[in-house]
């Protein structure tokens, strides 16, 4: 019983070798996509626009399209019938995480270069897991302590350089870039709450509407009804945002984990920050310093031992499961 447990595990799903190519595709280009995200972001900043109107218009128009899509995929039946109790805490957390979080982020944007916003956001699952030992009172295992200390050197690193001049240009925006981080962790561990009543796909949406409200009323209360100017090239870069940066890429993510899992999508979006950075070095001349891509290894690394550790932590409790 234990080694079927455990097959299932590295095929949780069942799916053939191709639909695991499929996933795999799908996880490495959604993890592309979304690190284009800062590079659009940026050239809509030189524009002329505020990171406020950015992710106001970015968040209105993405919600329709991802409605359009729950529809067409489940047609809302998550979201039927649910406790408005479980819809108000998943608008909640997307309220916390897709406006402060990421108001914080977009704020970064302006103070950051694109490549360090990125590794940095890619430290919040070592948040979820203090976060996790202190709601639980569970302390880490030794793989995860130590995943824990690597993933902050990499942080450091990434901030200073080895240099005070750039330790003292990232501090702000680096302190933002991981509130943010500490909001999707926080979303990240609702999630595990509310999905079980919603679905997946019905969190997301009662997310992305808090979040979207919380984001349309902020703005308008500063600016009015009035938003930027779309110059020609506007068209292009806030088009590229809302559907090669944000709806996309959350399609693929979702197409991956349901042929993969979520452990191994996971661990495949690690080329996010990667990416990030080539494509911030190709278009926008950013380049980082030997120790900060020493740093951006660690922060990978991080991210990976504490992928195996829990995937290795699932495989261990389900196992004993299956001997009772």
């Amino acid at each position: 019983m234990a080694s079927v447990w455990r097959g299932q595990l590295r095929n949780p799903i069942g799916v053939s070798r191709r639909q695991a190519f499929i996933g795999i595709f799908c996880a490495v280009l959604s993890a592309i996509c979304f690190a284009s995200k800062g590079i659009f972001a940026k050239f809509l900043y030189a524009d002329g626009w505020n990171f406020e109107a950015v992710l106001a218009v970015r968040s209105i128009l993405a919600l329709p399209i991802m409605f359009g899509f729950a529809v067409w995929r489940t047609g809302l039946d998550s979201l039927r019938g649910a406790p408005l109790k479980a819809i108000l805490g998943a608008a909640a957390a997307g309220a916390l995480c897709y406006y402060a979080g990421a108001s914080l982020d977009f704020y970064a944007l302006t103070l950051l270069d694109v490549g360090v916003e990125r590794v940095l956001l890619y430290s919040y699952p070592s948040m979820v897991v203090l976060l996790y030992a202190v709601l639980y009172r569970t302390w880490p295992r030794p793989s995860m302590v130590g995943a824990l200390a690597v993933t902050y050197l990499g942080i450091f690193l990434v901030i200073s350089g080895f240099d005070l001049h750039v330790f003292q240009g990232n501090l702000t925006g680096s302190g933002l870039v991981l509130t943010c981080a500490l909001t999707m962790a926080i979303y990240y561990l609702a999630s595990d709450r509310y999905t079980g009543v919603l679905g997946s796909i019905g969190y997301t949406l009662c997310a992305m509407t808090g979040a979207t409200t919380c984001l349309t009323l902020q703005y308008t209360v500063r600016h009015g009804l009035v938003i930027p100017a779309f110059h020609t090239n506007d068209y292009y870069l806030m088009g590229g945002l809302v559907l090669f940066a944000t709806t996309l890429p959350m399609l693929l993510l979702a197409t991956a984990v349901q042929r993969l899992g979520p452990e191994r999508t996971a661990v495949i979006s690690t080329v996010g920050p990667p990416a990030t950075l080539i494509l911030g070095g190709w278009l926008l001349a950013e380049h980082l310093r030997l120790a900060q891509w020493l740093g951006v290894v660690c922060i990978i690394t991080g991210i990976l031992i504490l992928e195996f550790a829990r995937r290795r932590a699932a495989q261990s409790a389900i196992a004993k499961r299956s001997t009772i």
